[in-house]
């Protein structure tokens, strides 16, 4: 039995893998493991501004005094 492309190149799905979709895209693409790598890197840095923007929200209503 032949081995699908994308795992005898070490690719990854898209959706990196994690999302629970089980592989079923309409249109399944595949990453590099260096876009992947890239991928991740971007989706760290918008949960780095995320978390920053809860704790200044967070700060601000500790702030404010209780009505």
């Amino acid at each position: 039995m032949a081995m699908p492309a994308h795992e005898e190149h070490e690719e990854t799905c898209a959706c990196g893998g994690a999302c629970g979709c089980g592989g079923h895209h309409t249109s399944e693409v595949y990453l590099t493991r260096e876009e992947y790598i890239e991928r991740l890197k971007e989706y760290l840095g918008e949960l780095k501004a995320e978390i920053a923007s809860v704790e200044a929200e967070l700060a601000e209503l500790m702030q404010q005094p209780v009505s």
